[in-house]
């Protein structure tokens, strides 16, 4: 077990988690009677759950941040050289990778139980943005050992930025052990023909360095266009996803007022039939009463009539 060992197990677990595991390396490290070892894990702090967002995504994405970091050297060189139209492109691509990688150090969280809110994908974002921005901040980043979150506030300013000899444990002193170079003579004196030979050999191999420099940085470009043109074809879909269904409803809100206006005549037509056989029921119902009454009236005039008939017959 070494200081690298337990510096890079310890700001992979979740920050709850980090003082309990922290004192447990301590007394191994006593147990096995190695106390520098002990007093230098102690003295790792431990990180904000910002920074432990950040941390792990170096770890599941790395060459992803270190695509970040020399897109940031890329465009600090690029700021004598490019159009304000290409600094504008690249920045946009800049802003629309470093939302991407933002989101997925968010769905990392997730998967380890943590949610990630605004405000902390803020600070993750910043951090990355401020790994870009300074060459130590994007180095402090890579280590994966952050221990607080990053901003940068411009002209060159990083706030946050963590002493590297921190996030780099220092690895236990070795005692120097002579070489024949130490103890050789010193070469003679290389003639003109040799510099100028080994001149020729470095300016090749500088340029060779930087082509290869170019190369990486135009993948990194091209790889952050690839995933902003990504992103804009989603949005573009996505909006016109909600547009067809706006659509429907719309016509499905035309259609079902059309139905209410055609039901509200129907109702107004059948209350006018309503009342209108009501008025009729009203006149029926007094022509009943009538024809009931002058029917009992001639029940009536026939008692009678057949009273006077049985009279006048018994009479005879």
């Amino acid at each position: 077990m070494d200081i690298d060992e337990v510096a890079d197990e310890l700001y992979e677990v979740a920050p709850e988690e980090f003082i309990a595991l922290r004192s447990a390396r301590q007394d191994e490290a006593k147990s096995e009677g190695d106390k520098a070892l002990a007093t230098l894990i102690g003295t790792l702090p431990k990180p904000s759950t910002a920074a432990w967002v950040c941390n792990l995504l170096v770890r599941a994405h790395r060459e992803e941040i270190e695509g970040l970091v020399e897109l940031g050297t890329l465009l600090r060189d690029a700021q004598e050289n490019l159009a304000g139209d290409e600094l504008k492109a690249l920045n946009r691509q800049r802003g629309q990778l470093l939302s991407a990688l933002t989101r997925q150090a968010s769905a990392l969280a997730r998967e380890r139980g943590h949610a990630v809110s605004t405000a902390m994908a803020g600070q993750v974002e910043e951090t990355l943005r401020a790994a870009m921005a300074d060459p130590e901040a994007g180095e402090a980043l890579l280590t994966g050992r952050l221990t607080s979150p990053m901003s940068y506030s411009g002209m060159g300013t990083v706030s946050g930025r963590p002493d590297l000899r921190l996030v780099k444990p220092p690895a236990p002193e070795r005692p120097a052990v002579p070489t024949r170079a130490s103890v050789a003579k010193a070469p003679a004196k290389t003639s003109a023909d040799e510099r100028r030979l080994a001149r020729e050999r470095e300016q090749a191999e500088a340029r060779r360095q930087a082509e290869e420099k170019r190369r990486r940085e135009l993948a990194e470009a091209r790889k952050a266009a690839e995933e902003a043109t990504a992103l804009a074809e989603e949005a573009r879909a996505a909006a016109e996803d909600e547009r067809q269904r706006y659509e429907e409803l719309e016509g499905r809100r035309a259609s079902l007022e059309a139905r209410v206006a055609e039901l509200a005549d129907q109702l107004a037509q059948a209350e006018g039939q309503a009342a209108e056989v009501a008025a009729q029921l009203k006149r029926t119902e007094r022509r009943r009463r009538s024809a009931e009454h002058e029917a009992a009236e001639a029940v009536v005039a026939r008692e009678r009539a057949l009273a006077r008939v049985e009279q006048l017959a018994g009479e005879e």
